[in-house]
């Protein structure tokens, strides 16, 4: 899949709508999962193809979701699944960006748990599980009796990367097989991520202008570390 350009919105997008890019899980999802109907019907919606879906890695995955990040022109939300939340994680805790920019906002939805010790080898790369808080503003969602994790311990991550949680009920692993279709209230939880994305989008937007050329005599800023 091309790397998410304008083109796959028109040149004449508003840049403070943001782009949702979709990242599945193990095994990609199929026609009938929430992801898929979301891009077929929503026009804000791509798909990061994040490749090896069946043998995933780590740091492939991590790599493929930043250059899909960095494509994108203007804010970015995120609506990822499964194991697709934990290459989401360990993007923010591997990257450096500032708080909710360019990634204003990440939908996460039944993320796996890779530190049981029965965690499936095609998975266990993945763990442990980043604790670091997210730097953007995130939701995740679990299931009462999701057979991937414990519904405490998802309560535990979110708490960890500093999401809001929701109690989606007797939902499985919130994929095709809960015949979810349109999946309205995940869109609803969308909507809430979009609406503070563009908020933040307009907020930029009044501070660049405002933002002055460093002088050359200027003294650069220290980070502490060997040049």
């Amino acid at each position: 899949m091309r790397p998410l350009t304008m083109e796959h919105f028109g040149h004449a997008r508003d840049s403070r709508q943001p782009v949702v890019l979709t990242i599945p899980g193990l095994n990609n999802s199929g026609p009938d999962h929430w992801q898929s109907v979301w891009e077929a019907k929503r026009g804000d919606c791509q798909r990061v193809d994040l490749g090896s879906w069946a043998s995933p890695n780590r740091n492939a995955w991590v790599t493929r979701l930043d250059a899909a990040i960095r494509s994108a022109d203007g804010p970015v939300v995120l609506a990822a699944h499964s194991l697709g939340c934990l290459a989401v994680a360990w993007w923010g805790a591997l990257q450096s960006q500032a708080y909710g920019w360019p990634v204003t906002g990440a939908l996460l939805v039944a993320p796996p748990d890779c530190d049981r010790m029965e965690t499936p080898e095609t998975i266990g790369g993945f763990g442990p599980t980043p604790r670091a808080p997210l730097p953007f503003p995130s939701i995740l969602v679990a299931s009462r009796d999701d057979p991937y994790i414990f519904f405490e311990r998802a309560h535990s991550i979110a708490k960890n990367w500093g999401s809001s949680f929701v109690d989606a009920g007797h939902s499985g692993h919130i994929n095709a097989d809960s015949r979810l279709g349109e999946w309205s209230f995940g869109q609803g939880l969308l909507e809430n991520l979009i609406d503070r994305a563009q908020d933040q989008a307009s907020a930029m937007r009044q501070i660049r202008p405002a933002l002055h050329p460093v002088h050359q005599d200027a003294h650069p800023i220290s980070t502490g570390l060997p040049r």
